[in-house]
């Protein structure tokens, strides 16, 4: 094929079939798109017709299965899409200037302290970038940021799905944290031995949960979990209650809980080692230069 002929396929066939194998079903695909069943399955015959390839599988029960050459199909047609809005973006913006969407996937104890800085200062600066935020524990984005479905992503170093391009923030070590009536809240540190026996509140989501059980075990020891949460301000206002003791590693600027009780920040004795702030993005694809500039900006900011 001579290199500047067009290929006999078109990017709303690749739209199709992608869609249609994302939402498992043909069905499904038509009612995201706004076209018809018939429409979304005519593209994808022809599209294997002129691949000369079968791209799927498709049965009434059990929807649509992509076929080892859909799979490649799909794969690659992702960075061509991807590649095509691109260039439509920067062709609609004026000389030097940013625009376009970028979607931020953020681990929910960072959400707090990285996206205000994200949205109001690095928004400000790039008034036609549109920030769109996904919040998720790390274990969820495996697959998100190959995909496409998420640009960049905020996480803790212990837990980074896959192998992306990463860069440090910055690092801090896990801290104790108590109700301000607390037996040992006069104590400058605090043991984790002297814990163990305490009831503990875990924050209990990936990979905070890991990583604090790993510091008792590298120990010889096993906290006494009395309560599990997902919620990082769950943590502080059970703690704040005096229903037992917290372990987390973000540090925020008010020192009471959701419902106003005070809390204490405990240093752990011996030091623990800190913990790095990741920003991740695909390591797979060509970075648009608005997600590059957010990646610069991010890295440039003096974390507090």
């Amino acid at each position: 094929m001579h290199p500047h002929q067009p290929p006999k396929f078109s990017l709303r066939q690749l739209s199709y079939l992608m869609t249609a194998a994302r939402l498992g079903t043909i069905s499904a695909a038509a009612a995201e798109l706004h076209v018809s069943s018939s429409a979304i399955s005519d593209s994808i015959t022809a599209l294997e017709h002129q691949l000369q390839s079968q791209l799927c599988i498709r049965r009434k029960a059990q929807g649509l299965v992509l076929t080892a050459a859909g799979k490649r199909v799909v794969e690659r047609g992702r960075a061509l899409i991807a590649e095509a809005n691109e260039l439509e973006s920067e062709l609609r913006t004026n000389d030097g200037e940013l625009a376009g969407p970028i979607t931020i996937g953020c681990y929910p104890t960072l959400a707090p302290m990285i996206l205000p800085v994200l949205l109001a200062d690095f928004g400000e600066q790039h008034p036609r970038v549109n920030l769109e935020i996904v919040e998720t524990t790390q274990d969820r984005l495996t697959g998100r940021l190959e995909s496409g479905e998420i640009d960049v992503a905020f996480v803790y170093e212990t837990l980074i799905p896959g192998t992306p391009n990463h860069a440090t923030l910055f690092a801090q070590p896990a801290h104790v944290i108590l109700a301000a009536d607390d037996p040992f809240a006069p104590r400058e540190t605090v043991r984790l031995e002297d814990l163990v026996e305490r009831d503990m509140i875990l924050l209990d989501s990936p990979p905070s949960s890991q990583h604090t059980l790993s510091m008792f075990h590298a120990r010889g020891l096993r906290p006494k979990i009395r309560h599990r949460t997902t919620s990082y301000e769950v943590v502080r206002t059970l703690v704040a209650r005096g229903l037992g003791y917290g372990v987390l590693v973000q540090r925020l600027g008010n020192p009471a809980s959701y419902e106003g009780y005070p809390l204490v920040t405990k240093e752990i004795e011996p030091a623990v080692e800190p913990v790095g702030v990741e920003v991740i993005w695909p390591s797979n694809a060509v970075v648009p230069a608005r997600v590059s500039a957010l990646i610069d900006f991010a890295l440039g900011v003096q974390w507090k």
